[in-house]
């Protein structure tokens, strides 16, 4: 079991950037995947980036090239950096984290907002 927590949201202008934070409860070496998902007002969720326990990253389409996931396993933490924004990025920012290849379960914290407008 994992908990997560974000943090970083808020208010930017557009063309700025903003750093989100995940922090786990626990260790983030051995999880197999952690991921950002976002969802627009008045919209689903989406699938935003992921890393693997390979350090492996994988983009969305609309993001690809502005945004960045990392991690730092001394922190127990994965980032987002995100550059270039626009205002179709505005979303509540979650994350997600399945501990093992095998499991199904999803652990998800509880989300920052960031709103991108002038």
């Amino acid at each position: 079991q994992v908990q997560l927590a974000e943090s970083g949201g808020g208010l930017v202008q557009p063309g700025g950037s903003l750093r989100l934070s995940c922090a786990a409860s626990g260790s983030i070496s051995s999880i197999y995947v952690i991921a950002w998902h976002r969802q627009p007002p008045g919209k689903q969720r989406e699938w935003v980036a992921d890393i693997f326990s390979s350090s492996t990253t994988n983009y969305a389409d609309s993001v690809k090239g502005r945004f960045t996931i990392s991690r730092d396993t001394a922190k127990d933490t994965i980032y987002l950096q995100m550059n270039s924004l626009k205002p179709e990025d505005t979303a509540v920012y979650y994350c997600r984290a399945r501990l093992s290849a095998w499991s199904s379960v999803d652990y998800w914290g509880q989300g920052t907002q960031v709103t991108v407008s002038s």
